[in-house]
């Protein structure tokens, strides 16, 4: 059975020693989770400009983790110190990518700066920082309660879950539409969904990759995904 393409949206990096210049690149582990689900990962080129078309020819979408949105895209007057990694074309085509899959049907996994691109593209706020190494969830790895009777809890199959963080900023006001599926002990928004979304959606505050080759509840996003995306074929 041919494996349905699943397109990543490339993260620009300023340098790549093995490539001698700046490149475009996803994570390893983010591709091989696809990859183990039965999916064809694709990296595709950020230019903000025929995204419906460029979209059509793939059976799914993986919007990836990364730098900061501009602030300026959800309505705030000024950035945090904290800010990191604003690129104007990475939010440009980003943004279009996640409006045109929830258009569209597209089965549509959103991961981490994911999550935060699909809130902002349908009208939510993000809060900038969130508040210093000691309440920030950088490099943390912790429980995460699932909201009963989401769509998250049916695919993961458990009410809590290890989830691998790596953010500084989360979900202050949600987008149209969208309902809050788990969060952390202390408060921040863990996982959106939208009811009544056109295709399969789901996104995550956290990065399942990191640990899907060894916890099946993670790798189930991923297997979840691919399905959704063979069965729109």
């Amino acid at each position: 059975m041919t494996r349905p393409l699943i397109a990543i949206p490339a993260r620009f990096a300023a340098t790549a020693s093995a490539l001698r210049y700046a490149a475009e690149v996803n994570a390893r582990a983010l591709l091989e989770a696809v990859w183990r689900a039965g999916g064809e990962p694709v990296g595709i080129h950020p230019v903000d400009t025929d995204v419906a078309r460029r979209l059509t020819r793939f059976d799914g979408v993986v919007l990836p983790g990364g730098g900061d949105l501009a602030p300026h895209r959800y309505g705030a007057a000024g950035a945090h110190r904290s800010v990191y990694d604003v690129d104007d074309l990475q939010d440009a085509f980003d943004l279009e990518v996640a409006r045109r899959a929830l258009e569209s049907g597209l089965p549509l996994l959103a991961v981490c700066r994911g999550l935060q691109v699909v809130n902002v593209a349908l009208g939510g706020t993000l809060e900038q920082d969130m508040g210093g190494p000691e309440l920030e969830h950088r490099h943390v790895v912790h429980p995460v309660e699932i909201r009963r009777g989401t769509l998250l809890e049916q695919t993961m199959g458990v009410a809590k879950a290890e989830a691998s963080c790596y953010h500084h900023q989360r979900v202050d006001l949600p987008g149209r539409g969208l309902d809050i599926a788990a969060r952390a002990a202390d408060g921040t928004v863990e996982a959106l969904e939208l009811p009544g979304a056109r295709g399969w959606f789901t996104a995550v505050q956290w990065h399942p990759e990191d640990t899907a080759h060894e916890d099946p509840a993670q790798q189930r996003l991923f297997d979840t995904l691919i399905r959704a995306a063979h069965d729109g074929r």
